[in-house]
C-alpha cells in the first residue's frame, strides 16, 4: 500500500496543475503556471511580495480561511436549538481544508516526508508545552526555532 500522505501530495499537485491549465493561469514567463514553476521560484529564493511562493501561499491561505468559515457556518451555536449539524457536509469541508493546506505545503517546498517530520517535531513541542503548563506567562517561541 502506498503512503497516504504522499498520495495526497501527488494528487493535489496534479489538481493544481490542471486548474492552472484550465484557467489559463500564467507565470511571469508567460507560460501556463505549474507547481514545478512555483517550486523553482522557491529554489531561486524569489521570496518577496511579488514572488510566486508568496502569491500562491497567500491565495491558498485565503481559500483555506474561506473553507474554515464554511465549516463554522455549518456549526450550531444556539444551545437551546433542536437543530442538528450536517456532519457529512462538515467532513467534506474539512477535506477541502486539507486540499488548501496541502497546496500551501507544496508551495512552501515541503515533501510528505518533510511535513511528517515537522509535524512530529512540532507535536513534541506542543506536548512539552502542555506538560509545562502552557500559558501567556510562560509562552516562549524559542522552542519553535528548533522545529526544522
Amino acid at each position: 500500500m502506498s503512503d497516504k500522505l504522499e498520495e495526497i501530495f501527488l494528487k493535489q499537485s496534479e489538481l493544481n496543475d490542471a486548474i492552472f491549465a484550465k484557467q489559463g493561469i500564467r507565470g511571469p514567463d508567460g507560460e501556463v503556471l505549474t507547481m514545478a514553476a512555483i517550486r523553482k521560484a522557491l529554489e531561486r529564493e524569489e521570496l518577496g511580495p511579488n514572488g510566486l511562493p508568496n502569491q500562491w501561499l497567500r491565495n491558498y491561505l485565503t481559500a483555506l480561511k474561506a473553507e474554515a468559515v464554511e465549516v463554522e457556518q455549518d456549526l450550531l451555536w444556539k444551545w437551546w436549538s433542536k437543530d442538528r449539524i450536517d456532519i457529512q457536509n462538515i467532513r467534506v469541508e474539512i477535506v477541502d481544508l486539507m486540499h488548501f493546506l496541502t497546496s500551501m505545503a507544496l508551495v512552501a517546498g515541503l515533501s510528505p516526508e518533510d511535513f511528517h517530520r515537522l509535524y512530529t517535531k512540532k507535536h513534541e513541542v506542543n506536548q512539552k508545552r502542555q506538560e509545562d503548563g502552557y500559558s501567556k506567562a510562560n509562552k516562549n517561541e524559542a522552542d519553535n526555532k528548533g522545529v526544522i
